[in-house]
């Protein structure tokens, strides 16, 4: 048994692979705010930016053949600010994960994508990079009072996020491929919290006893030149355990895409609610109240030309809150709400390095102050309207 133990080592196959983008931009950036008087406040930017058309990173992935079609893998995946070198292999941010495979599927364990936001990755034209990215995906990650991460250190990429895009400390399972189409995968990622038996020696600080918790899964089918999948998620933002509260963000959002050949298209609807349920000595039962809701869309497609790619989204968000709301100001007759368009174009030189172009435009009203990136809105009192406009000149080598 020990001879045969270590004959089955000794045949196992192992391979490691470096790979990365580097994608460098000149980008520009106005944002001009209009408050009920209709005086403009305009601030931009000009910049070398990167991760315009795919997202600068550097990674090593592996995996080790165990016989029996079972395998082992790892994935340690870094973002890089190759504008200004300042952020290297400093986290692996992007994706951390080691996992075991086989005909049952693959279980994952470590920091990595949530469910929720593939959809809102995948079926974007632009691939929520640059100024092009849906506002879907920029309304999200700055929707309702997520937990707030403690402070960054330098300008290294900061792990303690609302897990909107990605999250720490999970367990994944992923469906096998072999399923005549379908995928799927559902995640958890614990608290990673201390309970304390009794409760009353629990700290009274907030965020202590439940926020940071993330539950989700996705389900798909992809066949030929169809993809379509549902996927919903729920993370825990923020808690307050003597008050009696928790705050989650529920996202629920179906995506889908068809190539025709000559065009592709893509489209998502998105809802996201933030909910405090209320559990305390102080409240007869338990309740719950949903403090906004955030309804999104995105309409996009993609036309090869040549040794090109034309790229253009039409997206769109609407909030809508209670009454003594955040833009309670306009009372409940109007919902904020914003628009954008953006127009794109990648030229490949190769298959690994490629040329792009993007220009794109934020209209906002009723309240909301979302933008193409780039500095924030400066506004003198409450602004009804406003526009972020935003361009992206750069190139993109992977390797």
């Amino acid at each position: 048994m020990a001879a045969l133990a270590v004959a089955g080592v000794a045949s196992a196959q192992s391979s490691v692979t470096l790979f990365g983008v580097v994608d460098a931009s000149i980008s520009g950036y106005t944002s001009t705010a209009r408050d009920v008087n209709q005086n403009a406040i305009k601030v931009s930017r000009r910049e070398l930016a990167n991760s315009g058309y795919n997202s600068s990173r550097i990674g090593f992935r592996g995996t080790e053949d165990l016989g029996g079609g079972l395998a082992a893998g790892f994935w340690l995946e870094a973002p890089i600010s190759n504008d200004d070198g300042q952020q290297g292999i400093a986290t692996f941010a992007r994706r951390s994960t080691v996992s075991l495979s086989g005909g049952f599927g693959e279980v994952r364990l470590g920091r990595d994508y949530t469910p929720t936001f593939w959809n809102d990755t995948v079926f974007d034209p632009f691939g929520t990079n640059g100024v092009g990215s849906n506002l879907i995906n920029t309304a999200n990650n700055s929707f309702g009072n997520f937990l707030t991460p403690a402070a960054s250190t330098g300008a290294f990429t900061n792990v303690g996020n609302s897990n909107y895009a990605r999250a720490s400390n999970t367990i994944g399972y992923f469906l096998p491929p072999n399923l005549g189409g379908f995928y799927g995968q559902v995640q958890y990622g614990f608290a990673e919290k201390t309970k304390y038996d009794n409760g009353i020696f629990t700290p009274n600080v907030a965020n202590n006893s439940r926020a940071g918790r993330y539950v989700g899964g996705r389900f798909g089918y992809a066949n030929g030149p169809l993809d379509v999948a549902l996927a919903y998620g729920s993370s825990t933002v923020g808690d307050q355990f003597y008050v009696g509260t928790t705050t989650k963000v529920n996202t629920l959002n179906l995506g889908a895409s068809y190539d025709f050949g000559p065009v592709k298209l893509f489209g998502e609807v998105s809802q996201a609610k933030q909910k405090t349920d209320f559990d305390s000595e102080f409240i007869i039962g338990s309740a719950s109240e949903t403090s906004i809701k955030l309804n999104g869309w995105l309409l996009g497609v993609t036309v090869p030309v040549g040794a090109g790619l034309i790229r253009a989204a039409y997206s769109g968000v609407r909030y809508k809150v209670p009454e003594g709301g955040v833009y309670s100001l306009l009372g409940d007759a109007k919902e904020p709400k914003a628009d954008k368009l953006a127009l794109g174009y990648v030229h490949n030189l190769s298959k690994r390095t490629a040329l792009y172009a993007t220009v794109a435009r934020v209209s906002n009203r009723n309240g909301t102050l979302l933008t193409v990136g780039g500095p924030g809105f400066v506004t003198n009192g409450f602004a009804p309207k406003a526009t972020s406009t935003g361009y992206d000149f750069g190139i993109r080598h992977a390797f």
